[in-house]
C-alpha cells in the first residue's frame, strides 16, 4: 500500500505540474486576453504564435517543455526511474486535461518532448530534430508533431529499455488522438501551414 500511495502521489505531482497553462498565463499577463479565443483556441505555442508575439510563443514552448522535463527529473531525484516515467506521463496528461481549465488543454507536443528529453536525451533530442526537419520542409506544425512522436517509440525500441518504449508509445497515442482534427485536415489538404491564422497543432 505505501508503494501505491507513493506512486499516486508522484503522479499527482506530475499531473499538477503539467497542468500549468503557461500559454494562457503568458498571454493574459501580456494583456492579450484569453488565448482560447484566438485561432484554434489551443493553449499551446503554435496558437500563441498567432498573436504575432514570437517571444511569447517561444516562452510558451520552453515552459511547456520544461514542466514535462521537470516532472521526470524531480521524481527521478527522489524516487526511481520507473516512477519518474510515470510522473512524466502524468505531466503530459495534465497538459492535455488540466483541472484548472475544465480538462480542456493543449495537444501535448512541447510537454511530451520535454518528458522524452529528460527520460532519455538522445531519444528526446532525435524526436525534436524530426520535428524541426518536417516543420522546416513541410511547414505543417501538426505533421511535424505526428512524425516526431511516431519516430520516438521506434527509436526507443532500438536503443533504450522497454519502459521508455512504453512511455514513448503512450505519449504518441495521446498526441495522435489529440491531433485527430489536424489529421483530417492534412488528408483533405486544408491544414494551415505554420504562420497562418487558423487551427494548428501545438
Amino acid at each position: 500500500m505505501p508503494d501505491v500511495l507513493l506512486t499516486l502521489a508522484l503522479m499527482l505531482f506530475g499531473y499538477l505540474l503539467g497542468s500549468i497553462p503557461f500559454g494562457l498565463l503568458l498571454t493574459r499577463t501580456a494583456g492579450l486576453g484569453d488565448i482560447r479565443g484566438i485561432g484554434s483556441g489551443n493553449i499551446g505555442a503554435t496558437n500563441v504564435l498567432r498573436t504575432g508575439r514570437k517571444g511569447l510563443a517561444a516562452a510558451t514552448l520552453l515552459l511547456d517543455g520544461l514542466k514535462g522535463a521537470a516532472a521526470v527529473l524531480i521524481v527521478q531525484a527522489v524516487a526511481s526511474y520507473e516512477l519518474a516515467l510515470l510522473a512524466g506521463l502524468a505531466a503530459v496528461l495534465g497538459h492535455l486535461f488540466p483541472v484548472w481549465l475544465k480538462f480542456k488543454g493543449g495537444k501535448g507536443v512541447a510537454t511530451g518532448l520535454g518528458v522524452l528529453i529528460a527520460a532519455s536525451w538522445p531519444i528526446g533530442t532525435a524526436a525534436c530534430a524530426v520535428w524541426l526537419i518536417v516543420a522546416g520542409v513541410a511547414r505543417f506544425s501538426s505533421l511535424a508533431a505526428l512524425a516526431a512522436f511516431a519516430f520516438a517509440p521506434l527509436a526507443a525500441l532500438v536503443v533504450e529499455n522497454f519502459s521508455l518504449v512504453k512511455l514513448a508509445f503512450t505519449i504518441a497515442v495521446l498526441v495522435f488522438v489529440r491531433h485527430q482534427a489536424n489529421i483530417r485536415r492534412l488528408i483533405a489538404g486544408t491544414e494551415p501551414r505554420i504562420g497562418q491564422k487558423k487551427a494548428g497543432a501545438a
